[in-house]
Formats: structure tokens, C-alpha cells, sequence
């Protein structure tokens, strides 16, 4: 990349990371906690979405501000139907959500009836990581299907997330997917990574992630004005 592209790309990013620390502040204001769960297509984020929220609606008022590139609100559309307040922000094609863009979803929001706001990315392993969006937390879903090279062929990813979810463990038996192989990439990118192994289809290890999460949102917590 030419130093004059590299300019633009670095001028873009911090410009971006400003809006983000807004966004981060107007939660902050809300006492909302909040987390950007990104991945690829589908390894799994409206299904541990949906575990969460059937974890955790009736002790937190829980969010959703789903991302697409379409204008098909068919994520969306299920987070409602489980009574839980969900908008999509469309991004126009874009391979990722930035903090304009999630800037312009919390204007539609109603902020001041929730605890925990979930933000669903664009599925993709490359862009997302690079546009911070003012969460508090980054998580990344990985899932047994994708195999266990995706540390070491993604590694900006696995670096740039606080939470590992390791997804659809039920078909561990059936898979060729060396965990060991998947954790020491993991560990040599990011040796601080909280990890969750669970099944969304078994409900195998989804209350480990759940009570943890709860956890967080509880210690950001003070009396909502």
C-alpha cells in the first residue's frame, strides 16, 4: 500500500475511533454495557444471540442493533418476536459496521429501557475488527465447522477481541477439529482471551457465558436515573 493510501486509511480509522468514544460515552451516560459480537457467516451469532437473551431477559433489559448488508430483517425479525427491542442498521454493502453507522442506529434506540445493548456485525473476519464501535467488549464466535486453522489464518481478529465463544461443540465427534491445534493459535495471538465453549443447539456451556456476561453488565451498573 502506497504511504499516500496508508494516509487515508489512518486518517478514516481515527475518525472513526472519535465517533466511537461518543457512542461509548452516550452508553456510559444510559448505564448501558455493551458488546460487538463479530464472526463469519454463519458460525453462529443470532443463535448465541438468542441463547443470551433467553438466559437473561427476565433479569436485564437486553437490546440488539443487528448489522446487515441487506436490507432483510430476518435476525432482526426473531430477536422482536422473543420481545426484546431490536433495530438493523443496513450497511449499504459494506463488509462491516462502523461507529457511524452504530452512532446512527442508538438515535432510533430507546436507551433509556435497557441494560445490555448487543451489537450483531456483518459477518466477516477481516474488516469488522479494524472499525471500533465505542462497545465496551469486542467478542468473536468461532465455530467447530470453520475448522481449527482460523487463528493462524485470521490473525487480526483473534487479537483484536476481549471473548472467545467457541461455538457448536456438539459436533466435535463428528468433525476433524484439533482443539489444541485451535487454542495454542489462540493463545500465541491473544494469551489474555476469556474463552466460552458451548453448543447453542444442546445448551451445553451457554450459562458459563450468560452468568459471566450478567456478571459485567452488573458490575457497570448504577441506579438508571
Amino acid at each position: 500500500m502506497s504511504p499516500e493510501k496508508v494516509a487515508v486509511v489512518e486518517k478514516i480509522l481515527s475518525a472513526n475511533d472519535q465517533v466511537a468514544q461518543l457512542n461509548r460515552a452516550r452508553l456510559e451516560t444510559k448505564n448501558i454495557f455493551s458488546i460487538n459480537i463479530m464472526a463469519s457467516p454463519g458460525a453462529g451469532k443470532t443463535s448465541v444471540i438468542m441463547r443470551t437473551i433467553q438466559n437473561l431477559q427476565n433479569t436485564i433489559k437486553i437490546g440488539v442493533i443487528e448489522g446487515d448488508t441487506a436490507p432483510v430483517t430476518i435476525d432482526a425479525d426473531k430477536i422482536t418476536q422473543a420481545g426484546v427491542p431490536a433495530i438493523q442498521i443496513n450497511t449499504g454493502g459494506d463488509c462491516h459496521l462502523d461507529a457511524v453507522m452504530l452512532a446512527s442506529g442508538l438515535e432510533q434506540f430507546p436507551l433509556s429501557d435497557i441494560d445490555l445493548l448487543i451489537v450483531e456485525n456483518v459477518g466477516n473476519l477481516i474488516c469488522p475488527v479494524a472499525f471500533q464501535l465505542g462497545t465496551h467488549l469486542n467478542v468473536l464466535i468461532a465455530s467447530i465447522p470453520e475448522g481449527d486453522d482460523k487463528p493462524y489464518k485470521y490473525p487480526a481478529m483473534y487479537r483484536g477481541v476481549d471473548i472467545l465463544i467457541i461455538n457448536k461443540i456438539d459436533l466435535l465427534p463428528y468433525i476433524d477439529f484439533n482443539m489444541d491445534y485451535f487454542l495454542q493459535g489462540v493463545r500465541m495471538l491473544n494469551p489474555e482471551l476469556v474463552s466460552f465453549p458451548l453448543s447453542c443447539k444442546t445448551g451445553e456451556g451457554v450459562k458459563s457465558w450468560t452468568e459471566w456476561l450478567l456478571q459485567r453488565v452488573r458490575q457497570n451498573s448504577h441506579p438508571k436515573e
